[in-house]
């Protein structure tokens, strides 16, 4: 039986799609999406696919939240501006471009991005008043009627990234549907029409993305020297940099206690060793300091370029974690979220957020709050937690280093303990020294 819904198993991919519905219409000459990500790095992915269309248009949406933030803080209701708009985008891009892992093909793919927006060959657009969550993706020939028989609609899942068109092996799981339906593509294509009209004045112009990319490596304005270094800082990495930063050096508004030192030492200790541990002093000790003073030393021996922190607390709290973090200098490298809104670390269009294979370390204040493994809560921590990492630094590995803080880390019974763990352990290979299967040891003890 046919279906008009398709995944990305067994290479049902929306690159795949686009091939086939390009290839078998050969009509279609126009290309019209709305996504949520347009990543200058994957261009290169769906390009070719786009040479032999007459018009491609793409708008992308913006993260609106942070402009309905700055109003808000200055007592003004949110407006839509162009300039900021682009702006957004612009900054988006420039990002994307830096943050890139290097490769000819990426690099290939960026400049084309830019110079298919210079030769007009696409028209690209950011909304300024909605956050698109949305993806369409409208394929037509430039005489589209009610008579037309060459045209599709895809909605779904898929952004147009390389994990939404599923490239490689590690990809995400989508699901989409295809129309060709005639009411189905037109109803599509209406709501495209309207969005573009609303982003008008929010073009990306040549000059735009010229300025950007003067504004990058793509530049080309680099001498032999600093072609030089960057080879070197390349090939030696951070060995080669002089680094006088102590992570036992506290604020001018701490006292050094020897008992916190220890603790970092044992608990960093075991961290790497185990991939996680409990910091469990009684109230008062200090716990915040001493995490933070292991994250710190972690953030120094794994690379400061190569780290990134998770910071997991009850909203109570929000503001002790992120001063201090901030006093021992370490808050840029950290993104820091209360434990009732784990969903937006999960959700891989969240701006403010890293993607979740991005963390090396994940700090849980008040851990006990996630002894039930049966709560969404849980299983969304778990998987951060459990998810690789990847872009390890000088600390191999791909599993993130789990920090679960809490005075009363049991509570009511032993399963307490041992779903906490499972946050940094495997149930039936476990690392824990004498403990190689963690359901095998807490079986007996766990009454239902």
């Amino acid at each position: 039986m046919s279906s008009k819904f398709f995944t990305n198993r067994l290479e049902n991919t929306l690159i795949h799609k686009f091939e086939g519905v390009i290839t078998n219409n050969q009509r279609i000459n126009c290309f019209d999406a709305v996504v949520g990500y347009l990543r200058a790095s994957g261009y290169f992915e769906v390009e070719p696919l786009l040479r032999k269309m007459s018009k491609v248009r793409i708008l992308v949406g913006i993260n609106t939240d942070k402009f309905i933030a700055d109003a808000q803080q200055k007592g003004m209701l949110f407006s839509t501006k162009p300039e900021q708009t682009k702006e957004e985008y612009l900054n988006f891009i420039k990002s994307d471009i830096e943050n890139s892992d290097y490769s000819k093909p990426v690099e290939d793919s960026m400049l084309q991005f830019i110079e298919d927006i210079i030769d007009k060959k696409i028209e690209v657009r950011a909304h300024p008043g909605k956050k698109i969550h949305a993806k369409i993706y409208l394929l037509y020939p430039d005489n589209f009627n009610e008579h037309t028989l060459d045209a599709a609609a895809i909605t779904g899942s898929s952004n147009l990234t390389g994990y939404g068109l599923g490239i490689g092996n590690d990809r995400q799981y989508e699901f989409n549907v295809l129309l060709h339906n005639y009411d189905d593509v037109s109803f599509a294509k209406n709501e495209f029409e309207q969005l573009w009209k609303e982003a008008e004045g929010c073009n990306i112009l040549p000059s735009d993305i010229l300025q950007t990319k003067g504004e990058t490596y793509l530049a080309g304005d680099v001498s032999p020297y600093e072609l030089y270094l960057k080879m070197l800082i390349e090939y030696f990495g951070e060995s080669i940099a002089y680094n006088n930063e102590n992570p036992y050096e506290l604020p001018p508004d701490f006292r050094k206690m020897d008992y916190q030192i220890d603790a970092v030492n044992d608990g960093y200790r075991k961290m790497i060793k185990y991939d996680g541990f409990f910091l469990s002093d009684v109230v008062g000790l200090g716990k915040t300091v001493v995490a933070t003073m292991i994250a710190k030393r972690f953030l120094i021996e794994n690379g400061q370029n190569n780290t990134k922190i998770l910071v997991v607390y009850p909203p109570a709290v929000e503001k002790n974690w992120k001063t201090t973090f901030q006093k021992f200098n370490i808050d840029d490298k950290t993104k820091f979220v209360s434990n009732g809104s784990l969903d937006k670390v999960l959700d891989s269009e969240n701006y403010n957020y890293w993607n979740v294979e991005e963390y090396d370390l994940v700090l849980i204040d008040e851990s006990h709050k996630f002894r039930n493994h049966e709560t969404g809560m849980f299983k969304q921590l778990q998987e951060i937690c459990k998810s690789p990492r990847i872009n390890h630094g000088k600390i191999e590995g791909r599993k993130k280093k789990v920090i679960l803080i809490s005075a009363t880390p049991l509570n009511n019974k032993p399963d307490d303990i041992y779903y906490q763990i499972l946050l940094f352990q495997n149930p039936r290979q476990s690392t824990l020294d004498g403990v190689s299967n963690l359901t095998a040891f807490f079986s007996p003890k766990i009454v239902e």
